[in-house]
């Protein structure tokens, strides 16, 4: 069985939010298939540098499937065919010799492109902003430890604190939505105690924040659920609805 791979890329090219972008063709020999993607694509930008030619733009960080910095669309899914896989951990052994990989960046209004794979996601940082933190005081450690919280519940919270921000569930909603990411962090901290004292003004404040940057509304197409590298469950768009509910009548 070889261990290494002859691919086809085409690549989403763009100088700028302005410019016109375009999708370059570009071929690879003996790509190992022990490789991570990104590794796939640092593979390539020395190729392109070696010639003289712009290399592809990409966000990576720890490339630990942690920081929710890289993403990319490949094939038409978002961070690529693993189910709950980041792009940064997405292995090229998941592709075969001769395959045409398409790489496109995550497309949404609310994330404009900069360059090339690479876009604007700060408008999900306005959402924490806005409320997903918790401000007042609870005691220090100890004090909260003390404080007991059914084990389903501190659950359900640590479930919801899975989420890494990433934004596949805006790329892979029909509506642009990002109703997944903002109920996974309301939901986090609306399960504990910690979280009570502020919980009408955070629903209310980062679901207006979420509809003023651009956002579509959820219409349960499950596309969100389907490519979250960390397995987001879609009951979390439900809780917060409920919170948002709650806070405007009461």
């Amino acid at each position: 069985m070889t261990n290494s791979i002859d691919i086809n890329l085409e690549i989403w090219r763009q100088k700028d939010s302005r410019a016109a972008g375009e999708f370059e063709v570009y071929t690879l020999q003996d790509i190992s298939t022990d490789m991570s993607f990104l590794e796939m694509l640092d593979v390539l930008n020395e190729k392109l540098t070696r010639e003289g030619k712009e290399p592809v733009a990409f966000d990576h960080d720890c490339r630990e499937g942690i920081c929710g910095m890289c993403g990319a669309v490949v094939n038409g899914i978002a961070h690529g065919p693993e189910p709950e896989t980041t792009l940064c951990q997405l292995h090229m052994r998941h592709f075969k010799s001769g395959d045409t990989i398409v790489i496109e960046p995550f497309r949404s209004r609310a994330f404009p492109i900069v360059k090339d794979l690479i876009t604007d996601r700060s408008a999900l940082d306005r959402i924490i902003q806005a409320g997903g933190f918790v401000s007042i005081n609870t005691g220090g450690t100890p004090d909260a430890n003390a404080i007991p919280i059914p084990s389903a519940t501190a659950e359900l919270s640590m479930d919801a604190a899975a989420c890494i921000g990433c934004g596949a569930c805006v790329a892979s909603c029909p509506n642009g939505a990002a109703m997944l990411f903002t109920g996974a962090k309301i939901s986090q901290l609306c399960l504990l105690p910690q979280g009570q004292k502020e919980r009408k003004e955070r629903a209310l404040s980062m679901i207006s924040t979420m509809d003023s940057e651009g956002f579509g509304n959820c219409t349960n197409e499950r596309e969100c659920e389907a490519v979250c590298p960390k397995g987001i469950s879609i009951s979390n768009i439900a809780r917060m609805n409920r919170e948002f509910v709650k806070a405007s009548l009461f």
